[in-house]
């Protein structure tokens, strides 16, 4: 399990949840922040940081939110626009920035 960031962040990029994970695991697109699902260590940190309530235990995303699950950890495991290969498992977020990138399913959402 780990927790998710749902449509909430979306345009938003508050980064305080960042500020909060001491596992440096929560990476920023262009429009949205993204959690590592294998370097979440479900520690809860982040959650109560986030100011726009964005932020679910991942049994707990809204039903209309789920597709958010799927797509936190397409950000690791598919090529993003302007990248040659899919970011893995990169080591923190802090050292590689941000990404300047985002999955498909948020691009196509409506600003």
């Amino acid at each position: 399990m780990t927790f998710v960031i749902g449509a909430a962040c979306v345009d938003v990029l508050d980064k305080a949840c960042i500020e909060e994970c001491p596992m440096d695991c929560i990476f920023t697109g262009n429009r949205m922040a993204y959690i590592h699902p294998d370097l979440c260590t479900d520690c809860g940190a982040c959650e109560p940081a986030c100011p726009v309530e964005a932020i679910y235990y991942e049994d707990d995303i809204p039903a209309d939110q789920q597709q958010f699950t799927a797509d936190n950890a397409r950000f690791f495991t598919e090529t993003l626009p302007g990248h040659d290969a899919p970011l893995g498992t990169p080591g923190s977020a802090t050292s590689l920035g941000n990404i300047t990138a985002d999955t498909a399913y948020v691009t196509g959402l409506p600003r």
